[in-house]
């Protein structure tokens, strides 16, 4: 796949720029899927290791890393449409768009850390299934005092905007630090940034990083992590409730 467009052609940088945005589109509705696929999955792994079918709960968790594994490629490919979206310029020699997206999406990789078995998701499959038998218990080789019970938690960094004061879920137009992983109300922030000219830190109490305003973005996976945390929100709204009928039930 390549390209002979001359330096200075807009028509054809529009044409990259409608194709990446289509994309990326295309992309972020394929991760959607992959992470509600998730989430039920852990659910029937729960009703599985309920009926004590360990096996069954094994298999499950097989497949998750298999997913996860699908979805962490699936944003590396919506980060390099994105990049290549907003960075391409057409030039006088044929660019060859899938070594563009090789190397960018390896360049990701090498820069992630992330071992599928200690990918968050797995923390919360893992406690989701021990609680079924052993909820309030610490996991085994972990220290009671150093227990984060993730499962009913998401991975988002900030839950309110440090400007508005707004919770995430409510935010209009959330954008993201790709520095310090802090979430805001768009319009807010680049009000912010823009007031403090070259010396724009963090809003977070106690964070240092400086922001740029090219580097504060809905990066691909901030609006699947601002739903999930919603439907997280709802779920435990759900327990609650069942709790205060069970503790009427109780008394009477």
């Amino acid at each position: 796949m390549a390209s002979t467009s001359a330096p200075g052609n807009n028509a054809a940088y529009g044409r990259i720029k409608s194709a990446a945005s289509t994309l990326f589109s295309d992309n972020q509705s394929l991760i959607t899927e992959i992470r509600k696929s998730l989430i039920i999955m852990k659910e029937i792994a729960v009703d599985t290791e309920r009926d004590n079918e360990s096996e069954m709960v094994k298999e499950l968790e097989t497949s998750v890393i298999q997913l996860l594994d699908a979805s962490d490629h699936c944003t590396y490919l919506s980060t390099a449409i994105q990049s290549l979206g907003d960075e391409y310029q057409p030039g006088p020699e044929p660019t060859n768009f899938s070594k563009l997206f090789d190397d960018k999406i390896e360049r990701l990789k090498a820069g992630s850390s992330s071992v599928p078995q200690n990918h968050p998701w797995i923390r919360q499959f893992h406690e989701a299934i021990w609680n079924v038998h052993h909820a309030g218990q610490p996991m085994p080789g972990e220290e009671q005092e150093d227990i984060v019970m993730t499962s009913t938690q998401c991975n988002l960094l900030n839950v309110t905007c440090p400007l508005s004061g707004k919770p995430v879920t409510e935010l209009a137009d959330p954008v993201r630090s790709m520095d310090c992983k802090h979430i805001y109300e768009k319009k807010v922030i680049m009000q912010y940034i823009k007031s403090k000219h070259s010396r724009s830190q963090c809003p977070v109490a106690g964070c240092p990083k400086m922001l740029q305003p090219d580097r504060v973005v809905c990066d691909p996976l901030l609006l699947i992590e601002i739903d999930e945390m919603r439907s997280m929100n709802k779920e435990s709204t759900r327990h609650d409730v069942i709790e205060d009928f069970t503790e009427l039930d109780e008394e009477d």
